[in-house]
């Protein structure tokens, strides 16, 4: 075993309707602090919490543009080949059945998403299945539900101690704060004024901005 086959694997999944630069600063923090070997982005084919305004085919098209630059980062296909609702419980089953028991996987969240993480499907399992890497974000964190807060408390450690172990540890991530959301650049996104300019292109990465364009999506 290589020492690459040794090192944690980062998971980062969601609609990406569209891919922003706040989901690529979350990975590159990961990658970064957590030592990971690399990062999965993972489109979700069916988001069973809200839909998605682009299809499968054009969101992974704009991973792929936004990840080109980094060979640690990957695109991974499983979610939008698998029928039904796209369930994270489902994709880090078998992403541990194809790395074995003792490979460290990392679920990259943001401090947002941990704040709802009890209304995920089957949410007490994930801790069993990976460690959770939880970015932190400007307003979030504080106020969090019993059982969150008992969670966070519980398996709370460092990522040396997640280095050690395959899953069951909460290591927060120092994440460079960018404040833009997927939602907010498809409101932008609709406006013709705004279509080109230099806000909207600054809250996506290289090449993104080009595709939609040429695709004519989000209008």
């Amino acid at each position: 075993m290589t020492p690459d086959d040794r090192r944690p694997i980062g998971l980062l999944g969601g609609s990406f309707d569209p891919i922003h630069v706040g989901h690529v600063q979350l990975a590159r923090d990961g990658l970064e602090q957590l030592d990971l070997a690399r990062v999965l982005f993972i489109p979700a084919g069916l988001a069973w919490q809200k839909g998605a305004a682009a299809n499968g085919v054009d969101r992974a098209r704009m991973i792929e543009l936004a990840v080109s630059a980094e060979p640690r980062f990957a695109l991974d296909r499983r979610e939008l080949a698998r029928p039904g609702p796209s369930f994270t419980v489902d994709t880090l089953r078998e992403l541990r059945g194809e790395v074995g028991v003792q490979r460290p996987l990392v679920l990259l969240i943001g401090a947002d998403q941990f704040e709802r993480l009890d209304t995920w499907h089957r949410w007490e399992q994930l801790i069993e299945l990976a460690h959770l890497g939880v970015a932190a974000r400007t307003g979030h964190g504080a106020l969090l539900k019993p059982a969150l807060a008992a969670l966070r408390a519980h398996h709370l450690s460092s990522a040396a101690q997640a280095a050690r172990r395959p899953a069951g540890v909460l290591v927060p991530i120092a994440m460079q704060p960018i404040d833009c959301s997927s939602t907010q650049i498809r409101a932008m996104l609709a406006e013709p004024a705004s279509r080109d300019s230099a806000a909207v292109a600054a809250l996506l990465p290289p090449g993104v901005l080009d595709y939609i364009g040429q695709h004519r999506l989000y209008c």
